[in-house]
């Protein structure tokens, strides 16, 4: 029998609750010659969205078809979602963008959170110095100064090509007319409803008629209206930016915050800025993939790990085998020891991008790897190298009929982030103080050890696993994916293109395909249950490796868009969620 491990760390803990989106629209179609013996997703010839409510993709393909561009879209869909999916909702958050224009000309933009100006590196320790968790994770202290507007706002100045308040007009229906409440979603505002209560010391919008003691319960397929963030969005749409980091808005925030303990200030606010950064760029056996810099870890650690495989014929090991299992785990335990030690956010620390991306140092990595026996994590240190979040995320990627594409990822980091509510502007706030290392060497709610390059200073921004990823092939687009998942993003996004790319799947099988995750610490191969054989898993315990396997394991939600070989494009909507994919 297979020796089970049962960690205190619940890596799935909220790996199920962040959503992607991702839509392609092209202009020019050629004859369709393809024998499509691969079980197909969602097939379409110009406009397709993935995301995970049907409603948010409604809106961004509408925004296409009227003339808009994939920032346009993107813009829409991602407020969308925070009135329809408010489980991981960008407007108390933050988040990272790549992109990829027609005319090969590459970017990314930073909005990511970032610690208040008052905030201090021992912020979170009892007096003997131990964290207190509950303090990076519930309530106000556990907010990072959101970034999401700014990041939308950045976005529409630089590549946007309709009105704001165009832009915004479907989504305030959406708000003001009520989306539809989904069996999933009503389990988890029953599960959270008596959280809310206690960490907003009263009901809010998403407790009544979920709770048990309620006597008018709410049901999946209700109509649920949301007429207060509705009202946020008229006033930024009529304001622009300022609203929300120096108007009203922001005084409400301010208020909200500070009345319950916080300590973010309108100085905060007024001081936050969104970043454009260079992607990290990357190859894989014929792949160019454009991935987010730090300080999202997901762009170095998806191109460390697919170096250290490159050596390898993952298609002669087959899918999920024992050997192509030993050998994705080894080369993700060493990518993750070193996330936990070299990155951060590139404003406070030299990061060797460079040199941790090299084939070079691939190779010494992966010099005590063998098929025989498991490495142990404990013996994977960082290695010398020459110079220097949860599932309530939220991923969509976009290609226009122009050729630009879009790749974008945003989160509250844990379920509904702090739990705290702004019931005067109708979002909730994020807990991602929680991303930073509260004390180096302490593993966070995900289970990831971080060190001094990630601990919390003033207006710092915590290290991130999103991982927004563009893949081209033969220089053209072929791919734009992404999920939520917390620690376990990169690894959900790396199986997925090596499912398409390496084991011949389409998009829909790629994305529904079994996964399973290693993240060095703690040293356990997480996987995904009634989906790998008892033999396999008897088979790699022998060879050393710790197994956990729960029901209730999730690992990501991943959703994407792949351009086939006519030119047409299939959609992946993963059937973990509610996802839905929307094609013309």
């Amino acid at each position: 029998m297979i020796k089970r491990y049962l960690s205190s760390i619940k890596i799935n803990q909220t790996l199920a609750v962040g959503f992607l989106f991702s839509v392609i629209l092209t202009s020019c179609k050629t004859e369709k010659t393809e024998t499509r013996l691969i079980n197909r997703g969602k097939l379409a010839d110009s406009i397709m969205v993935v995301s995970a409510r049907k409603e948010a993709s409604r809106i961004g393909a509408e925004i296409l078809k009227n003339g808009g561009n994939a920032f346009d879209a993107l813009i829409a869909v991602d407020m969308a979602l925070n009135v329809a999916y408010p489980f991981a909702g960008s407007i108390g958050g933050g988040g990272f963008m790549v992109y990829r224009k027609a005319n090969g000309e590459t970017g990314s933009i930073d909005y990511r959170e970032k610690a208040p100006i008052a905030a201090t590196h021992d912020m979170y320790l009892d007096n003997e110095g131990n964290p207190i968790d509950s303090l990076s994770r519930q309530g106000s202290l556990a907010v990072g100064v959101p970034g999401g507007m700014a990041g939308m706002f950045a976005i529409h100045k630089k590549l946007g090509s309709m009105p704001m308040a165009e832009i915004l007009k479907p989504v305030i229906e959406l708000a003001e007319n009520g989306y539809t409440i989904t069996e999933n979603q009503l389990v988890r505002f029953k599960n959270y409803a008596p959280v809310f209560d206690q960490v907003n010391g009263k009901e809010i919008l998403y407790s009544v008629g979920f709770r048990e003691s309620d006597s008018t319960k709410i049901k999946a397929g209700t109509l649920f209206k949301n007429q207060v963030l509705a009202e946020t969005l008229k006033r930024i749409a009529a304001n622009g930016e300022d609203e929300f980091y120096k108007g009203e808005t922001a005084q409400k925030l301010v208020d909200f915050i500070q009345k319950h303990g916080g300590i973010i200030t309108l100085e905060d606010l007024k001081s936050y800025d969104a970043v454009w950064r260079e992607p990290i760029v990357s190859t894989y056996k014929g792949l160019k993939l454009i991935g987010m810099p730090p300080p999202s870890s997901g762009g170095i650690s998806l191109a460390q790990i697919f170096k250290m495989l490159e050596p390898y014929n993952l298609k002669e090991y087959g899918h999920n085998s024992l050997k192509s299992i030993q050998l994705i785990t080894e080369a993700e335990r060493r990518a993750y020891a070193d996330r936990s030690f070299y990155l951060g956010d590139p404003d406070f620390n030299d990061i060797p991008i460079d040199s941790l991306t090299s084939e070079i140092y691939a190779h010494r990595r992966m010099q005590n790897f063998s098929f025989d026996r498991a490495t142990l994590s404990s013996e994977i240190k960082q290695e010398e190298v020459a110079g220097y979040e949860s599932m309530e995320t939220t991923h969509f990627s976009l290609v226009d009929q122009f050729g630009n594409a879009v790749a974008l990822t945003t989160t509250l980091n844990g379920a509904y982030g702090s739990k705290l509510y702004v019931d005067e502007l109708g979002f909730f706030l994020n807990n991602e103080m929680d991303d930073f290392s509260a004390k180096p060497g302490v593993p966070n709610m995900f289970g990831l050890i971080g060190a001094e390059a990630n601990k919390i200073e003033p207006q710092k921004r915590m290290l991130s696993s999103m991982t927004p990823t563009i893949v081209e092939k033969d220089g053209k687009l072929w791919m734009t994916v992404g999920t939520p998942g917390g620690s376990t993003i990169i690894t959900s996004v790396l199986q997925t293109i090596l499912n398409v790319n390496d084991f011949g799947m389409g998009m829909q099988e790629a994305v529904d395909a079994p996964r399973f995750h290693h993240q060095w610490l703690p040293d356990v191969v997480t996987f995904e249950p009634n989906a790998f054989g008892e033999n396999l898993l008897d088979s790699l315990a022998a060879k050393g490796y710790k197994i956990l396997q729960e029901n209730s394991v999730i690992l990501g939600k991943v959703d994407g868009v792949l351009v086939l070989p006519d030119g047409s494009l299939e959609g992946g909507a993963d059937r973990r969620g509610d996802d839905t994919a929307i094609g013309f």
